[in-house]
């Protein structure tokens, strides 16, 4: 086993230095010596056995469960240089488990209501003290918007929300539909700032409730209004449709499903966003790990799967964003943050709890610093000449909601505070 370890991963590792020991004891350097030294160490040969032979899944289940240690390093140094290798194809031992995830990938993927619910509810129904130690003051769980290189968190997530009021030309007044709310941060920003009138939707029970609770203490129960409920359940119209990272869940065979619920709730002169993570290669498979123990559920869409879906819900295509490099450093700083307060992470769960979500957080951010992840800020409407003919519009009306934010938002954070 310990021979066929290292003839694999010596084909493979061409880049970095890792060193592994295996269960047996032996040690074996990969690598051309370049960058950081990084040490693993397997504890049991069945762990070794595992990884070797389905290593998306069960390299985060061998972390978490303490069988696979890191020794020099971190978690995020090993995922990088794996991550940064040249592409090769994947051992033939390998290949069942990669076309039986294929074969599945719509069933995985089907979320009708109940399923929807649950899936929200595995991840977003955790205890709310959790997500207050690594996020921003905003509670922000979705790509930053950085300006500039060092740029604090707290700041990139106020210039995301800027950026997303800005392309969506909003209007005092406007009725806006906030597709997966969240903790209410971008409706409250839409309100207050844009002078709108907001409800937003979602199906995390703790969400909900933290979203409503903010509302009251801010004033906004009139033009920030939250509903515990599903995308296709809403009626009415309204001027302008957002969704923040809320297209994830919603799963490939309910693409025309959605589209279709935005093209039937906007105003003839209206605009809907989506801000979405998206691969930019082409349709695969959910990383199982991640499927299994984050987001069941979940699939990150390529934008040729998006894209039809558009066009036959009869929505108009008015502009598209690739963030690249946005999202790494979001996922940094949530590790950076999480990373800092492990001891109380591990208060309010366990310590397995701790690693399983510090290799979700690294995972995710090497994907977007290394691998194909980038996020999609796709524009629409139903009819041409309802946004601006020229991009130079988000630049003012990003200046113009600059100018209105002061004294609206709590004083920022520190990583780490």
């Amino acid at each position: 086993m310990d021979q066929l370890l290292s003839i694999f991963l010596r084909r493979f590792i061409r880049h970095g230095s890792l060193t592994i020991t295996t269960a047996a004891g032996n040690r074996f350097n990969f690598g051309d010596g370049s960058g950081p030294p990084v040490a693993v160490r397997f504890t049991t040969k069945k762990a070794q056995r595992a990884v070797l032979f389905n290593p998306e899944l069960r390299m985060g289940e061998a972390y978490m469960d303490g069988t696979f240690v890191v020794e020099e390093g971190s978690i995020a140094d090993v995922l990088a240089i794996l991550l940064r290798q040249e592409y090769i194809a994947p051992p033939k031992w390998a290949l069942p488990w990669r076309f039986a995830r294929y074969l599945v990938r719509r069933l995985q993927q089907f979320n009708p209501r109940s399923r929807s619910r649950r899936n929200v509810a595995h991840h977003y129904d955790l205890d709310g003290r959790l997500y207050r130690l690594f996020l921003d003051a905003d509670q922000q769980y979705s790509c930053a918007y950085f300006e500039a290189p060092d740029q604090s968190l707290d700041d990139a997530q106020l210039a995301k929300k800027r950026h997303l009021a800005a392309k969506l030309c909003v209007e005092p007044g406007a009725a806006v539909l906030d597709i997966g709310s969240g903790w209410g941060g971008l409706a409250l920003y839409l309100a207050e700032i844009a002078g709108a009138r907001v409800t937003g939707i979602t199906l995390s029970q703790e969400q909900y409730a933290r979203a409503q609770q903010r509302a009251i203490e801010r004033g906004r129960t009139q033009d920030a209004v939250f509903r515990l409920e599903d995308y296709r359940d809403v009626a009415g119209h309204f001027d302008r449709i957002v969704s923040v990272g809320m297209f994830e869940h919603v799963g490939v065979g309910f693409y025309d499903t959605f589209f279709r619920k935005c093209a039937e709730l906007l105003h003839n002169d209206g605009v809907c966003l989506l801000h979405t993570i998206g691969r930019s290669s082409s349709p695969s498979v959910t990383n199982p790990w991640i499927a299994k123990y984050i987001f069941p559920g979940g699939y990150i869409p390529a934008l040729s799967e998006v894209l039809p879906a558009v066009q036959r819900a009869r929505l108009v295509v008015t502009d598209v964003e690739i963030l690249q490099l946005h999202y790494a450093e979001t996922l940094k700083a949530w590790r950076e943050r999480f990373l800092a307060h492990r001891e109380g992470v591990e208060r309010l769960y366990d310590a397995r709890f701790v690693r399983m979500w510090e290799f979700y957080l690294a995972s995710s951010e090497m994907a977007f610093r290394e691998s194909d992840m980038v996020v999609f800020q796709i524009q629409m409407a139903k009819r041409k000449g309802v946004v601006p003919e020229t991009r130079d519009y988000i630049a003012r009306e990003e200046a113009r909601l600059h100018a209105n934010e002061a004294g609206f938002f709590e004083p920022l954070r520190l990583a780490g505070e």
